[in-house]
C-alpha cells in the first residue's frame, strides 16, 4: 500500500516537473521569438533609412543636373514628387520649397490668424497665439529688456527674429500638436469607404505650423503647387478654391501660365499665388523595402533635408542648412 502511494507521489511530482518545464519552455520559445521579430525589424529600420537617404541623394544630384542643363532634365519643372525604385525597395522624394510656407519673421498677423484657424483653433485662440508670435518676433519698445513678457514657464519673449523655426515651440499658446500636427476624427459627412471598397480611415492627419512656416519663408506670394491646405487658406483662398486647386495640382504641376487661367476658371485670384520660388527647399525622402515575395513592406522610414542649392557664395552646389533623421510624411 505504501509502494502504491509512493509510485503515486512520484507519478505526481513527475507530471508536475513536466508542466514546469513545458511552461519554461513555452516561455522562452516566446522570448526568442519575439527578440528575434525586434532584431527583424531593427534591421529592416536601418535598411530603410539608408535606402531613403539614397534616394534623397538620387533626387539631389537629378535636381541639380536639371538646373545646371535645362535642355537635359532628368526631372520635369515644376515637379514635386520623385517616384524612385530600386531593387531593396521604392523611395517616394517630396521636393517642398520653402516659398510654399509663409516667413515666419514677416507674415502679416492677419496671415497668421487665418493660418492658425485652418489649422483647428478656434477664432479667439488664434487671434491670442498670433498676437503671441507677433510680439515675440518684434523688437522691445524703449530698451532691450522692456516690455518683456513671459513666453512660458521659464522663457521670457525674445523681441528678435526667429532663428529656427522650432523656437515656436518657446511661444505661448503653441503646443507640440500644434506645431508638428496630429490626427483628428474624420468628418462624419465623409464616406464610409475608399474609392477600392476598404474601410475609410477613422483619423486623418492634419498638418501643424512647422508645415506652414519657415525661416526662410515667403513674405508675400507662396508656391501653388507644394503649399499646404492652411496656408492657401492663410493667404487669403476660398474653401471652394484651395479644394479645387489641391485636385488640379495633384494631376500635374502648374505652370505660371496655367495657374492663372486655372484660377479665373474658379473665380479666384493670383495675387498671392506663384509657381517655384526661392533656392531654398526640403527635401521628404519616405522608404519602403521590398518583401521577397516582391510586395512592399509596411514599414516605412522618412528623413528630411532643407537644402539651398546653387549659390554664388558656396562652395558647394548643394548645402544642407538643416537635416531631420526622422521625419514625418502623409
Amino acid at each position: 500500500m505504501r509502494t502504491g502511494r509512493r509510485r503515486g507521489s512520484a507519478l505526481l511530482m513527475v507530471l508536475w516537473l513536466s508542466a514546469a518545464l513545458a511552461a519554461i519552455g513555452f516561455a522562452l520559445a516566446s522570448t526568442v521569438r519575439g527578440e528575434a521579430e525586434r532584431t527583424s525589424t531593427a534591421l529592416d529600420g536601418v535598411r530603410s533609412y539608408y535606402l531613403a537617404i539614397g534616394g534623397m541623394e538620387r533626387c539631389m544630384t537629378e535636381l541639380l543636373w536639371s538646373i545646371r542643363y535645362p535642355s537635359q532634365r532628368t526631372l520635369k519643372q515644376g515637379i514635386t514628387v520623385a517616384q524612385y525604385e530600386f531593387p531593396s525597395g521604392s523611395v517616394r522624394v517630396e521636393i517642398i520649397p520653402e516659398a510654399a510656407k509663409l516667413d515666419v519673421n514677416s507674415a502679416p498677423v492677419e496671415d497668421l490668424i487665418r493660418l492658425l484657424a485652418a489649422l483647428g483653433e478656434p477664432v479667439d485662440r488664434a487671434e491670442n497665439i498670433a498676437a503671441a508670435i507677433d510680439g515675440w518676433r518684434r523688437p522691445a519698445e524703449g530698451g532691450a529688456f522692456a516690455g518683456f513678457s513671459p513666453g512660458g514657464p521659464s522663457f521670457p519673449a525674445a523681441h528678435a527674429s526667429f532663428q529656427e523655426i522650432e523656437e515656436l515651440l518657446l511661444v505661448p499658446g503653441v503646443t507640440p500638436d500644434l506645431f508638428y500636427g496630429t490626427y483628428v476624427p474624420a468628418d462624419a459627412a465623409e464616406p464610409s469607404v475608399t474609392a477600392d471598397g476598404s474601410p475609410a480611415p477613422r483619423l486623418v492627419a492634419r498638418g501643424g505650423l512647422i508645415d506652414c512656416l519657415s525661416v526662410y519663408g515667403s513674405s508675400n506670394l507662396v508656391d501653388a503647387n507644394t503649399a499646404a491646405p492652411a496656408v492657401l487658406a492663410a493667404v487669403g483662398l476660398t474653401p471652394f478654391a484651395i479644394q479645387a486647386l489641391v485636385t488640379r495640382r495633384s494631376q500635374a504641376p502648374l505652370t505660371q501660365a496655367e495657374l492663372g487661367e486655372f484660377m479665373q476658371s474658379v473665380g479666384a485670384g493670383t495675387s498671392r499665388l506663384r509657381v517655384e520660388g526661392n533656392w531654398i527647399a526640403t527635401m521628404r525622402s519616405t522608404a519602403r523595402l521590398r518583401t521577397p515575395d516582391g510586395r512592399l513592406s509596411d514599414l516605412k522610414r522618412t528623413v528630411a533635408a532643407q537644402m539651398r542649392y546653387m549659390q554664388p557664395n558656396s562652395k558647394y552646389a548643394i548645402d544642407v542648412l538643416r537635416w531631420y533623421d526622422t521625419a514625418w510624411s502623409n
